[in-house]
């Protein structure tokens, strides 16, 4: 694939670059309890054409897609800050730039939550890629047309592309503009060990019934 405030930062991180998501461990033991994860998939073409400052980003100048926020683990700790940097092989770092390509944005990602997952930084985003190159994607997301489409109708073809995925596994966010609601991004959720699961009731959806999918660049 080409790809939180009071009570609600307690269970779900969420970096504060991330628009309409959520905001090395420094030892796999130190890494407090995790539930399970939600994984934010954004719409590139929805969240740039709504955002002209992100337009001078790479992932809108090189006409990605879909692009990964993060996958944030559902924890209660309130201090999630990564004790270790981000260091990654030039091989691993290159695979996942295709569905992360901003840099600063994965650094400061790590730094938010990095404290709350049980692993390194390099488990971590290699997690993130067997998430994302598992993730079936309806082809109208990726499309060069922009359409409506019906809440329902997304669900339902995600459900069915992705074995085991419940249908509240899946949550939708949108951003409302002058033509209507646009859809920008999608979440998904896991249990700990990679299973999809249904969502929590502070990860839900914000869209109307119908909504516009923006078309690829």
């Amino acid at each position: 694939m080409r790809l939180m405030n009071g009570s609600i930062k307690a269970r779900w991180l969420a970096p504060l670059m991330a628009v309409g998501s959520y905001l090395a461990a420094p030892a796999v033991f130190a890494a407090p309890a995790v539930q399970g994860y939600m994984m934010n998939v954004q719409l590139v073409p929805a969240v740039c054409s709504l955002d002209p400052q992100r337009n001078k980003k790479r992932k809108c100048l090189e006409g990605y897609s879909l692009n990964i926020t993060g996958l944030f683990p559902e924890t209660r700790s309130k201090d999630c800050v990564a004790g270790s940097a981000v260091k990654l092989s030039p091989i691993q770092a290159k695979v996942v730039a295709r569905v992360m390509p901003d840099e600063n944005a994965r650094n400061a990602l790590w730094h938010e939550i990095g404290g709350c997952v049980p692993m390194n930084a390099s488990q971590y985003f290699r997690t993130i890629i067997n998430y994302a190159e598992k993730l079936k994607i309806p082809e109208e997301l990726t499309s060069q047309e922009t359409r409506q489409m019906q809440s329902a109708a997304l669900r339902s073809k995600m459900v069915r592309l992705n074995s085991g995925l419940p249908v509240n596994g899946v949550q939708f966010s949108c951003q409302p503009s002058y033509a209507g609601s646009i859809l920008t991004d999608i979440k998904i959720c896991y249990k700990s060990n990679g299973a999809y699961r249904p969502c929590t009731g502070i990860v839900s959806s914000n869209c109307p019934s119908s909504f516009i999918i923006k078309g690829s660049f």
